[in-house]
C-alpha cells in the first residue's frame, strides 16, 4: 500500500528533543562524533537518556518512552529491578569491597548455575563483555585445532574486532554470489593478509556451507554462528542439525554466539530450543544484569587449553624449560568474574526462572497484535523472532538470511521507527525489539495505539 503522506518526522523529532541535540553538540568536543560507541549513533542524532524505571526510559527533555531497546537486549528484567538492586546491596555489605582480584566463592556458585542451564558448557571462563567472549572462544578454537582461519556467516555480528568484522552489513553489489559470499571489510584499519580473512558462509544454506567448508577444512579452526541471525532470524532445524554433524565430521569447532539469544529464546538459549550442543558457547548481555560481562564455555577437553595448571603464567618469571607460558592460551583480566556482577547475574536467573514464561507470552501478544494491525492497514509485515526478541520486517516473503532481510522495505521501516520515537516508543531505528519482565499488557496496548496512529498517518485508514 502506497504512503499517502510524508510528514517529515525529523521536524517533530527536533522540536521534541532540543536538549538531546545540544548535548550531542557538546559531546562532539569530547568524543569523535559525540559518541563513545558507534552503535549508539543514528540520524539525525541520538536521543540522550537520563533515567530508567521498569519498562520506561526518560530523556533529557523529560519525554518518557516505552523501552524496547533495553540496552540492546541486556536488561531482561527492565530498568532498576528491585531484587537485583537488593542483591547488589547485600553483596557489597557482606564483602565490604567491590573487587578482590582473587578467586571468590560466587565464581563457582554462578558457574554451576550456568552449567545446569547450558549443559554443553562443561568448563567455563568469565570475561568482561560479549565481544571479549567471542574473541576468547576464537583463540581457544585456534589453539585446540592448531588451525588459524575462522568461518562466520554473512550478516552475523560477533564484536568490533578485525578478525570477525566482515560481511556484517555488506552492500549486495560487493557481497558476491549468494552461495559463496565474498568477505567484505566493515571498518577502516583492517590490514589483513589475503587468505586470512574469515570464510564467509551463507546462513540457512547447508549445501553451500558443506561445499565451502569441505574445500577449506584443513585451514578452518572454527565456525562461529548466531543461531538466530541478529537475535531474530532463526536457523532452520535442518540447517543447524546439519551444521553440527558437518563440523563434527570435519574436525571444526562449532561456536554458538549466544550473546543475544542466551536466556532470551529459552533459559538455556538457542541450544535448548534446537536441542543441539555446540563445542563452545559465548554468553553476555542478559546474564550481566546491566553490567559488562561475558562467558565462554564448552567441552572440557577444549576449554582445558586455558588452564594455568598445564603451563606457566605469562607473568611467571620462574618459567622452566618444561613449562612455558606458550603451552597454554593466556587469558586474564582484572575484572573477570567480578563478584558484584555475579551476584546480580544470579539474581537475574532466579527472577527469570519465575517470570520468563510471562515475558514470552507478552512478546507473542505484541507480535500478534502488530501483525493484525498491519493486515488491517494493508501493509505487508512479518514479526520475525522467537522467545522475547523479534523484529518488524516489512515484507510478504519468508526471511531466512541477511539477503532476504535486505530485500524487505527497510526505508519505510526506518520512517515508521522515527515516527514511533515521536510517539514515545523507543528502539534504535531498524533495530530488533526486546521485551522484559517489566513490560505488561498496558505497555503492549500503548505500543499498538502508537503504531495505529503512525500507520494511519502514513498509509491512511
Amino acid at each position: 500500500m502506497a504512503m499517502v503522506e510524508d510528514t517529515r518526522p525529523e521536524h517533530t523529532y527536533a522540536e521534541q528533543t532540543p536538549r538531546s541535540k545540544s548535548w550531542i553538540e557538546q559531546a562532539k568536543k569530547v568524543m569523535p562524533g559525540g559518541i563513545t560507541a558507534n552503535i549508539k549513533h543514528f540520524a539525525p542524532y541520538p536521543i540522550v537518556m537520563k533515567k530508567g524505571c521498569g519498562a520506561f526510559i526518560t530523556d533529557v527533555d523529560n519525554h518518557q518512552y516505552v523501552d524496547y531497546l533495553l540496552a540492546y537486549g541486556a536488561l531482561m528484567l527492565g530498568h532498576g529491578h528491585p531484587e537485583v538492586k537488593q542483591a547488589i546491596d547485600e553483596m557489597f555489605a557482606d564483602s565490604g569491597t567491590l573487587l578482590f582480584g582473587a578467586p571468590h566463592p560466587l565464581e563457582v556458585t554462578f558457574g554451576h548455575e550456568i552449567q545446569q542451564l547450558y549443559p554443553s558448557m562443561e568448563r567455563l571462563r568469565y570475561t568482561n563483555s560479549g565481544t571479549e567472549a567471542t574473541l576468547l572462544a576464537m583463540r581457544i578454537a585456534q589453539a585446540y585445532t592448531n588451525k588459524k582461519r575462522i568461518a562466520k556467516f554473512e550478516g552475523h555480528y560477533h564484536g568490533g574486532y578485525n578478525d570477525v568484522l566482515y560481511s556484517v552489513s555488506p552492500t549486495l553489489s560487493e557481497a558476491g554470489p549468494a552461495d559463496a559470499p565474498i568477505p567484505v571489510k566493515e571498518s577502516k584499519g583492517m590490514h589483513v593478509t589475503d587468505g586470512e580473512e574469515p570464510l564467509i558462509l551463507p546462513f540457512n544454506n547447508l549445501t553451500a556451507c558443506e561445499r565451502l567448508l569441505r574445500a577449506q577444512q584443513d585451514s578452518i579452526a572454527a565456525v562461529m554462528i548466531e543461531p538466530l541471525q541478529g537475535g531474530f532470524i532463526p536457523a532452520t532445524d535442518t540447517f543447524i542439525a546439519g551444521l553440527r554433524e558437518l563440523t563434527e565430521e570435519l574436525g571444526i569447532v562449532l561456536i554458538f554466539d549466544e550473546v543475544k539469544t542466551g536466556f532470551r529464546i529459552r533459559l538455556g538459549g538457542a541450544q535448548e530450543w534446537y536441542g543441539v550442543s555446540p563445542d563452545l558457547t559465548t554468553l553476555g548481555k542478559v546474564i550481566g544484569a546491566g553490567f559488562p560481562f561475558g562467558i565462554v564455555g564448552g567441552r572440557k577437553d577444549i576449554m582445558e587449553v586455558t588452564s594455568p595448571t598445564t603451563g606457566s603464567d605469562v607473568f611467571d618469571q620462574s618459567q622452566s624449560t618444561f613449562s612455558r607460558a606458550k603451552d597454554v592460551v593466556f587469558h586474564s583480566g582484572t575484572y573477570n568474574g567480578h563478584p558484584l556482577i555475579l551476584a546480580a547475574g544470579l539474581k537475574t536467573v532466579d527472577v527469570l526462572k519465575r517470570d520468563i514464561k510471562d515475558v514470552f507470552a507478552r512478546t507473542d501478544m505484541l507480535k500478534d497484535e502488530l501483525e493484525a494491525l498491519f493486515v488491517r492497514k494493508g501493509v505487508p509485515m512479518k514479526a520475525v523472532g522467537i522467545g522475547s526478541i523479534f523484529s518488524v520486517v516489512l515484507t510478504e516473503e519468508d526471511i531466512f538470511n541477511y539477503r532476504d532481510l535486505q530485500a524487505s522495505d527497510l526505508q519505510t521501516r526506518k520512517l515508521i521507527d522515527l515516527h514511533l520515537l515521536n510517539e514515545g516508543i523507543y528502539t534504535k531505528p531498524l533495530n530488533r525489539y526486546s521485551l522484559s519482565t517489566a513490560h505488561t499488557e498496558r505497555e503492549v496496548e500503548r505500543t499498538i495505539s502508537a503504531y495505529d496512529r503512525v500507520l494511519s498517518r502514513l498509509f491512511g485508514g
